[in-house]
């Protein structure tokens, strides 16, 4: 018997030890240690619980060594953002206001996975409570991008994003509320995915904002990608929000499309993704990808979405509103840290908030506090929540003519750690291609599309319409193999 590496998709991690190659343990040891050797440099995972994952490993060497049918993730080793809870786990959201926090629960997409037989070896790194574009705004210092460690790793599920890239996990998850899980993949040349709103139950992730968080994979490849969304995806009684919709076998869609590819699929190309601020190198890539795509036989068809100029103000808006309310949980009285020393309740909940939450995160508070006041809701808010409904029915009348559509994913690759950390708007414009689909509920992937002069990640992202998480993983397999070509 051998010891696999570091490394694999997860059908060759599953199907080693349905075949006795290896073991569960073997697996899950050679990533702890490759975590042990790599996380120094990178800073990818906040906490790592090695007694917890061979738990879990030899209960699929139980079902292994008894010829039973192994799971779909059997021994897959898969992390998970901190801001997803697991029972007896730390869950910070990145935060020193819920630094020693253990929640007494676990998220639904997470049980989903250990269902499944997946492996955790621990939690990993983010934004704190998941704001932020370069991972820069932990309380526990900023992830580093692993083709070049001075580059930010995309934020704010840039520790999901940067332990795939580093091969410290086969899959990971993140969670997208402008861009947070495609972005990062861009950044990190990895695969991610934005789920339509509703698809994955929201039960168990620290909210940010409740419109627009999403919980989503991180892969290498698109069909692992597509295997563990077909896992954590559902209808879930403990979320309001999540869709009763039939879940489909997506990796059994993708091995029957394989053949076809994007043969006879029209792709649309907005106006709007390829103007002024987009770097030369990105659009070379991404016009490089799309004439890949023509050649394979799909057709491309030039569209418009017009109120994409007022994505961002209108993401602020809503994004920074929600996680005034949200956070207004966190004061020191139910959980997490309570400042010492204070004379009077009220003392004591500004010291704690003002201990606790980090510059950025008190910005938005702010920030969505004074858009929620008396006289400002009807000019701020109110109006935000209209460009939303228009920017939603710009990408439903342009899905009655396409398949899908293609743009960049961010308009930069990567950029250095510190570089925009005194800037917040030009933080905020690295979404200015993801927060058009989070604000409109539909579903997205970004997919590596080449690489800088530098030697950076490059994606493409790929929208599709709600709940048609099939089509975007056809075309992103179509380039994936195109690009491997």
């Amino acid at each position: 018997m051998t010891t696999m590496t570091a490394a694999g998709s997860i059908e060759s991690v599953r199907s080693a030890i349905a075949r006795g190659e290896t073991t569960a343990t073997a697996l899950a040891e050679s990533y702890l240690a490759r975590i042990a050797e790599e996380d120094p440099r990178i800073h990818a995972w906040l906490s790592v619980g090695r007694e917890y994952a061979l738990a879990q490993a030899a209960e699929i060497d139980k079902l292994a060594a008894n010829g039973e049918t192994l799971p779909p993730l059997a021994g897959v080793p898969v992390g998970i953002k901190d801001v997803l809870t697991l029972e007896g786990f730390p869950a910070t959201a990145g935060s020193k206001i819920l630094e020693g926090y253990r929640p007494p629960y676990t998220a639904t997409a997470v049980r989903k996975l250990a269902d499944a037989g997946a492996i955790f070896p621990g939690k990993l790194n983010c934004d704190e409570f998941a704001m932020g574009s370069s991972n820069e705004n932990s309380a526990y210092g900023p992830v580093h991008n692993p083709h070049h460690l001075d580059r930010v790793p995309g934020g704010s599920s840039g520790g999901s994003a940067a332990a795939v890239a580093a091969g410290m996990a086969v899959a990971t998850l993140g969670t997208d509320t402008g861009g947070s899980i495609r972005q990062p993949a861009s950044f990190c040349g990895v695969v991610g995915v934005l789920p339509t709103y509703g698809r994955v139950s929201r039960y168990g992730l620290i909210a940010f904002a409740s419109s627009l968080d999403r919980i989503g994979p991180f892969a290498a490849n698109v069909r692992d990608a597509a295997t563990v969304l077909g896992v954590i995806a559902g209808h879930d009684p403990m979320d309001a929000t999540s869709s009763p919709l039939a879940v489909p076998d997506y990796a059994a869609d993708l091995d029957r499309s394989a053949d076809q590819g994007v043969s006879g699929m029209r792709l649309g190309v907005p106006a709007e993704y390829f103007a002024e601020g987009l770097d030369a190198e990105v659009r070379a890539a991404i016009e490089g990808g799309i004439e890949r795509l023509r050649s394979a036989g799909a057709e491309i068809c030039p569209i418009s979405l017009p109120h994409t100029r007022y994505a961002i103000p209108a993401y602020y808006v809503i994004a920074t509103a929600e996680a005034s309310s949200n956070l207004a949980r966190f004061d020191g009285v139910r959980y997490g840290l309570r400042a010492p020393q204070s004379d009077t309740l009220a003392a004591m909940y500004r010291r704690t908030r003002d201990l606790g939450f980090g510059a950025e995160v008190k910005r938005r508070i702010m920030l969505g506090t004074y858009v929620l006041s008396h006289g400002y809701y009807d000019a701020y808010y109110r109006k935000a929540q209209q460009v939303r409904r228009l920017l939603a029915d710009d990408f439903l009348s342009a899905f009655k003519e396409v398949d899908a559509i293609v743009t960049p994913t961010a308009p930069t690759p990567a950029f250095r750690i510190g570089e925009k950390s005194d800037d917040p708007v030009a933080m905020y414009l690295a979404d200015i291609y993801t927060v058009t689909a989070s604000l409109a509920g539909i579903c997205g992937i970004s997919v590596p599309c080449g690489r800088s002069a530098e030697g950076l990640p490059i994606g493409m992202q790929i929208l599709g319409k709600h709940f048609d998480e099939a089509a975007i993983f056809r075309v992103g397999q179509a380039l994936e193999n195109l690009l491997a070509s």
